[in-house]
């Protein structure tokens, strides 16, 4: 089973040097423990471009964040992980090695 592990952040900046080290680490975890799928840190929420074609006619590109709100996703891992235990163990030695708030949801399976 995959995972999304968001991390929900809600102050300016990015990682400190400590706190990209202890990721460093946790990353390099999830690969020598086959956890490992994909992660990626993100930009603040004012570099976000939103894309609305739901209607008719033409697209609609809006800048900055989708929602105006405190907290912000600051980054993500996609996992494997035989349980949601499991996964959870992992979210929280993430949560600890970025520093932040971890929210953990499993892909839809099909």
């Amino acid at each position: 089973m995959q995972y999304l592990f968001s991390v929900i952040f809600d102050g300016p900046g990015l990682a400190t040097e400590e706190e990209m080290a202890a990721i460093d680490v946790f990353n390099e975890r999830l690969r020598a423990d086959g956890h490992w799928v994909f992660a990626g840190g993100l930009t603040a929420p004012d570099t976000a471009t939103v894309v609305d074609h739901t209607g008719d006619g033409e697209a609609l590109f809006s800048d900055g964040p989708f929602v105006e709100s405190k907290e912000f996703l600051a980054g993500f891992w996609i996992v494997e992980a035989p349980d949601l235990d499991v996964a959870l163990k992992l979210a929280a030695a993430g949560s600890k090695a970025c520093n932040r708030k971890v929210e953990v949801r499993p892909f839809i399976s099909g």
